[in-house]
C-alpha cells in the first residue's frame, strides 16, 4: 500500500518507498503534469459525448466505419493518460511508466491520424460536400486529425523534458475524488460508445460507408430537419 507523499516502487518482490521531490519547481511541474493528463481524459470525454450524443443520437448522424475507427483511436490514445493518472493516483508511477503511458498515447493518436487522414482525402476533391455536418467550417473528421496532432506534440514536449513533468497526484481528498469522477466517467464513456457501435453494426462483419440503420434492432433514425437562413 502506497504512503502518502511518496512514491511506492516494486523491484520484484522488493518494496521501495520514494520521496517526492522536495524542490517546490520540481513539486509544481509533477502537480502541472498531473493535471494536464486529467485534462486529456475530460478533453476527449467532451469531445466523444459530443460526437455520440449531440451528432449521432440528436442529429441523427450515423458515423461511417472510419468515424468509428477515429473514435478507436481516441479511446485508445486516451488510455495512455489513464495509466498515467490511475497510477500516480495510487503512487506506484515510476518514470518508465510515465513513458510507457506516453507512448500508448502516441501509438493510439497515429492510429487513429491515420483514420481521419484516410477520410479527408475521400473529401479532397472541389465541390465534394463531405460526410456529416461541418462545425466551425470543418468537418468531425479534420477537427479529429487536428486532436491527434494535438495529442502526439504534447506527448513528444513531455518526453523531451524526461521526468520534468513526472505527475504527481494531489493529497487532498476533494482533488482525488474529482479526479476520480474523471476516470469514472471516462470508462462510462468507452463504454457507452462500445454498445452504439454493437447496436449499429450488429453480428455483421461490416458495415457499409453511409450506414443509415443500427442493424441490431433494425432501426433507422429520423434526421433532423436542416434550419432555414
Amino acid at each position: 500500500m502506497a504512503e502518502t507523499g511518496k512514491l511506492t516502487v516494486f523491484l520484484g518482490s522488493t518494496r521501495i518507498v520514494v520521496p517526492e521531490p522536495s524542490k517546490p519547481w520540481h513539486r509544481l511541474m509533477g502537480r502541472l503534469g498531473f493535471w494536464a493528463q486529467v485534462f486529456f481524459l475530460v478533453a476527449y470525454i467532451g469531445v466523444l459525448s459530443t460526437a455520440m450524443f449531440y451528432f449521432q443520437f440528436a442529429q441523427a448522424e450515423m458515423p461511417c466505419p472510419l468515424c468509428i475507427l477515429q473514435r478507436m483511436g481516441m479511446m485508445l490514445s486516451s488510455l495512455g493518460a489513464l495509466f498515467i493518472v490511475s497510477h500516480s493516483l495510487k503512487k506506484t508511477l515510476t518514470p518508465s511508466g510515465f513513458m510507457t503511458g506516453l507512448g500508448m498515447a502516441i501509438l493510439g493518436a497515429m492510429l487513429g491520424a491515420a483514420m481521419s487522414t484516410r477520410q479527408i482525402l475521400l473529401h479532397i476533391l472541389p465541390g465534394d460536400p463531405g460526410y456529416g455536418t461541418a462545425m466551425l467550417g470543418l468537418h468531425l473528421y479534420t477537427w479529429a486529425l487536428i486532436s491527434f496532432v494535438v495529442v502526439m506534440a504534447f506527448a513528444g514536449v513531455l518526453l523531451t523534458f524526461g521526468t520534468e513533468f513526472l505527475p504527481i497526484a494531489p493529497v487532498s481528498r476533494w482533488a482525488r475524488g474529482i479526479v476520480w469522477v474523471v476516470v469514472v466517467a471516462f470508462v462510462a464513456t468507452i463504454a457507452i460508445n462500445l454498445v452504439v457501435v454493437f447496436f449499429e453494426e450488429g453480428f455483421n462483419w461490416f458495415l457499409p460507408d453511409n450506414p443509415t440503420t443500427y442493424e441490431l434492432i433494425g432501426f433507422t433514425p429520423t434526421p433532423a430537419p436542416t434550419p432555414t437562413p
